[in-house]
């Protein structure tokens, strides 16, 4: 068992706007796209250095400008966006949702708290985890967060400020295998990863258990039309630890996983399929198992936050402290190979998404006993990639 500890650290919440940019490229915001108006990002330093760059499978060389949009936050887990194009940021052992923009200052992008979950019982790898922001929230004014209590795990809705009302409770509690990935999917359902929470994977291929899943459900948190089976919220199983999820623009479903012994998986989800876990870890030859789009070292890998932007899907990995970024071709499978990015530079990094402006947001988490924290973290990173990546320049 890894005990823990929680480092003692102020709570005060600041933030950042350091921006760097290889010389040869010059980015902007990209334009807005209809889930809501970019954030008012701050003003780039006067001072400018190269930006990371990855091999593209040709050979060529990526840019990535990053700003630190927000720091000396406290493990930022989940990340989800207002219709303003505001994100809203779960802190996973405080239990606070954070507000990130669009407001600005002279120091960049506000930073507010506007709720505190008193349920949350966090220890481990549990807390406050994921978040997904209604599709109807211009007028139901709802937000879904994944949470852990001292028992078991569950997904709550709660309008900001309001108490949250448990809609799925029993998901299986551990210290290390949560899942905790939440998001509302292309056919407006909730979707959410769960974690097998236990040492041995046997909630996994348990059909009845909600533990080592990804469950399709309604807003009341009931199995959706169309699931596997009628009568159950299980879309996929076969999983060890899912953290990330996210759809690409033909609706393709993609999952992270981790905690496996020997491997890191990004994963493409069908309905009904089976990813092996715990009769297989990466790929296999058991024709009744489904194999991950990719897969790589656990020490290069222990990826979480899951985005997808045009044929780009990225991956954000806590062990490998880098980016992954694959270009998936029309019929799902990895063209060249997958290219890192920040590797080293933010520490461990958790939450992936995209933003209304065609950006990515990552959070790192190094605050946490794992990490090795820097005078700023935890922080937001925002990243625009060139030359046909992530983001436009």
């Amino acid at each position: 068992m890894i005990v823990r500890s929680r480092r003692a650290r102020g709570a005060t919440l600041a933030l950042a706007a350091t921006l760097g940019l290889a010389t040869a490229c010059s980015f902007g915001p990209p334009d807005p796209d209809q889930q809501g108006a970019p954030p008012n990002l701050p003003t780039p330093s006067a001072e400018e250095s190269a930006g990371a760059g990855a091999e593209e499978p040709g050979g060529g060389s990526q840019e990535v400008a990053t700003t630190v949009l927000a720091k000396d936050l406290d493990v930022p887990w989940g990340m989800a966006f207002l219709p303003d194009g505001s994100g809203l940021v779960t802190e996973r052992d405080t239990g606070r949702i954070l507000k990130v923009g669009p407001e600005s200052d002279a120091n960049g992008l506000t930073v507010t708290q506007v709720h505190r979950l008193t349920e949350v019982k966090p220890a481990g790898d549990g807390g406050l985890l994921g978040i997904a922001v209604s599709p109807k929230y211009k007028t139901d004014k709802l937000v879904y967060v994944y949470y852990s209590t001292a028992t078991d795990n569950r997904v709550g809705k709660l309008t900001l400020g309001g108490k949250v009302q448990p809609i799925l409770t029993g998901i299986p509690r551990s210290r290390d295998f949560n899942g905790g990935a939440l998001a509302f999917g292309p056919d407006g359902f909730l979707y959410a990863g769960t974690g097998d929470g236990t040492a041995t994977g046997a909630q996994a291929q348990n059909p009845k258990s909600l533990g080592g899943k990804i469950l399709r459900m309604t807003v009341a948190g009931k199995p959706a039309p169309g699931n596997p089976v009628k009568t159950s919220l299980v879309w996929s199983s076969g999983h060890r630890n899912v953290q990330g999820i996210a759809w690409d623009k033909t609706k393709r479903m993609y999952a992270s996983e981790s905690g496996q012994r020997r491997s890191g998986e990004l994963n493409v989800i069908a309905k009904g399929k089976n990813y092996g876990w715990p009769r297989a870890d990466g790929a296999g030859s058991d024709t009744k198992l489904t194999n991950p789009v990719f897969s790589w070292p656990v020490a290069e890998s222990g990826c979480s936050g899951v985005a997808a932007l045009e044929q780009t899907v990225a991956n954000a990995c806590l062990l490998g402290k880098r980016v992954y970024l694959l270009t998936i071709t029309e019929n799902g499978t990895v063209l060249g190979t997958p290219q890192s990015v920040l590797t080293g530079e933010y520490g461990r990094l958790r939450g992936l998404v995209t933003a209304p402006d065609g950006s990515l947001w990552a959070g790192t988490s190094n605050q946490e006993d794992d990490g090795d924290p820097g005078p700023e973290d935890d922080r937001i990173i925002r990243l625009v990639f060139s030359d046909g990546g992530a983001g436009r320049s």
